[in-house]
């Protein structure tokens, strides 16, 4: 199961969204599986809409932090029981199009809900595509940095002694320390604003955040928020969780004018990748779907990927005739 069909993720988002936008939960989350909701909206401010979602997702009506590797399927399921669990969810609810973001492209649930829209005649649409990467943390961090292009370890690994030679270096977990959270999220907010002119972080995202770290740790996942310092000042910070046997990078940010020669955000990532392949109990580093400003720095420094995929399925007769000519 990954950190996003946990209680405290799935809990946490629909604390935050679900309950300001007044979102029907329709079935819940758990044993491996994203909960499903309704909500009714219009299209261009005419056409009514009831959709059925993700509770960590939406495609067209809430921004929020985005979750991934969705399933409908229960862990240790099997197919068969599968789609007559989602079929029994569909066929109960009244909805003219559902939209289910970041389902492995390889999975078992896509086939199934492709299987069940011919079956039923609704119309399939791929709303996004999008691939996350991932480290295999297996076979030593050396023979890792081994494997990358020689540009690509300078950044992530060689240039570590350009770094140190500029002042003290220091590592520090904020989430070992009491009401480090919110300064640790101010840091991180700092450092997207300088970058990318707002803060990646607002009032409902802090919420969000707030409430799935304190969570998480209840289900056996480790926060780590990982800022680097030189003088005492922080320089680069990375927003991860450790849980069941893999780390998650959910964030990222760096003193982007701290040095012109140093990759400051790939730098961080080094130190964060190496303690993952001394850490016995990890198995991957995953990097998320997405990629960085100017490159795609993630599937440079990955070993494995994983397509993703989003897909609306169209019941309403009106939708399918309009999505058909239009595609709006």
């Amino acid at each position: 199961m990954s950190l996003f069909q946990t209680q405290a993720w799935q809990s946490a988002w629909w604390d935050t969204w679900g309950a300001e936008h007044s979102l029907e939960l329709r079935r819940p989350w758990g044993q491996g599986i994203s909960g499903i909701y309704s909500t009714e909206y219009k299209i261009k401010g005419l056409i009514p809409i009831k959709s059925l979602e993700f509770v960590g997702s939406s495609y067209r009506k809430i921004r929020s932090t985005r979750t991934e590797y969705n399933r409908f399927s229960v862990l240790g399921e099997s197919a068969d029981q599968a789609q007559k669990a989602l079929e029994k969810t569909l066929f109960s609810l009244d909805w003219s199009e559902a939209v289910f973001n970041d389902l492995p492209l390889d999975s078992s649930d896509v086939a199934i809900l492709k299987k069940i829209a011919i079956k039923n005649k609704w119309l399939v649409r791929t709303v996004n595509k999008d691939s996350a990467w991932a480290i295999r943390t297996e076979g030593g961090f050396e023979n890792y940095l081994r494997g990358l292009g020689s540009n690509t370890r300078l950044r992530l690994f060689n240039r570590r002694k350009v770094l140190e030679s500029l002042g003290e270096i220091v590592h520090e977990n904020y989430a070992d320390k009491c009401n480090e959270p919110t300064k640790f999220f101010e840091i991180l907010n700092r450092f997207h604003l300088k970058r990318w002119g707002k803060p990646v972080y607002t009032r409902n995202a802090l919420k969000f955040n707030s409430l799935f770290l304190r969570r998480i740790k209840l289900e056996g996942g480790e926060p780590q928020l990982l800022i680097m310092k030189c003088f005492d000042e922080p320089i680069s910070a990375l927003y991860n969780v450790k849980y069941n046997g893999c780390v998650y990078n959910l964030q990222s940010g760096f003193e982007q004018s701290f040095h012109n020669k140093l990759a400051l955000g790939t730098l961080h990532l080094g130190y964060a990748i190496e303690q993952a392949f001394l850490n016995e109990g990890v198995q991957f580093f995953d990097f998320l779907a997405g990629s960085g400003k100017n490159e795609n720095y993630k599937k440079r420094i990955a070993t494995e990927s994983m397509s993703l995929i989003s897909l609306m399925i169209v019941r309403s007769t009106l939708l399918k005739t309009l999505y058909s000519i239009k595609g709006i």
